[in-house]
């Protein structure tokens, strides 16, 4: 029986091979790059139309798209990564969470920001001081229910 991980696997095994970007996979899936990656990676599931698209074109077998399809489990490490680029997410959320959190809430009232019902970008951008990358996210707000 074909895992998530075996699956993410053989993505990374055809993006190797084939130079395939996770541009060219959300391409092929006809969806945004950040969600097809976040699929591919294991962490979300894509429609069967869009997991038999990205099945077909890297040439997997039927039964990753079965598994691209299914719903993931959402669990990752607790701990703190020690991956440079992971950790910084870590640390930036660290200096700022509170202050996100205060301003969020200050602009919005007593609520979150939606993981669910979310987008992101990641871009690089060009600077005379040295290139930037920019992440941009933008989740649904999602106010706290009173009673």
């Amino acid at each position: 029986m074909m895992t998530k991980a075996d699956v993410t696997d053989m993505i990374y095994e055809k993006k190797r091979a084939g130079g395939v970007t996770w541009a060219q996979i959300a391409e092929m899936a006809g969806m945004q790059e950040v969600f097809v990656t976040s699929a591919c990676l294991g962490m979300n599931s894509l429609p069967r139309e869009s997991a038999d698209k990205v099945a077909k074109g890297l040439g997997l077998p039927q039964e990753a798209a079965v598994v691209l399809a299914e719903y993931p489990k959402k669990m990752f490490e607790a701990t703190v990564p020690t991956d440079p680029c992971i950790y910084r997410f870590y640390e930036i959320v660290g200096v700022y969470g509170e202050t996100l959190k205060e301003l969020i809430q200050e602009k919005g009232g007593d609520g979150i920001m939606s993981a669910i019902d979310f987008d992101m970008t990641v871009e690089k951008i060009p600077n005379e001081k040295g290139d930037r990358i920019e992440v941009k996210m933008s989740g649904k707000f999602l106010p706290y229910k009173s009673w």
